[in-house]
């Protein structure tokens, strides 16, 4: 099994920055992607941003220049930086890893941005 765990989310406003983390323990050998997913109230789970094995990554229109997606393979740690953030940012973000066909998922962390 595997158990993925964030943190990092809280209240921010317009215009700033949050890091989430999200440590990863279990049998995590073969992991072929790590992304971010958010969901905002009302809305489809979206893809936020994503890395490969080989640290190829791909960032939703949405965040692009604003967001990075990293990991440290040494710490077992994905990561998200968010800078810039604007209200329509306001989500629950989600880890996701996929190792093999199989997808595993985070409880998730509340990342609001408001004045």
């Amino acid at each position: 099994q595997v158990q993925l765990e964030e943190s990092g989310g809280g209240l921010v406003q317009p215009g700033g920055s949050l890091q989430l983390s999200c440590v990863s323990s279990g049998n995590t050998f073969g992991i072929v992607l790590m992304a971010w997913y958010r969901q905002a109230p009302g809305k489809q789970r979206e893809l936020v941003a994503s890395i490969s094995s080989g640290r190829s990554t791909n960032y939703a229109d949405s965040v692009k220049g604003r967001f990075t997606i990293s990991k440290d393979n040494a710490r077992s740690t994905l990561y998200l930086q968010m800078n810039s953030l604007k209200p329509e940012d306001t989500a629950v973000y989600y880890c996701n890893h996929r190792i093999g066909n199989r997808d595993y998922w985070g409880q998730g962390t509340q990342v609001t941005v408001s004045s």
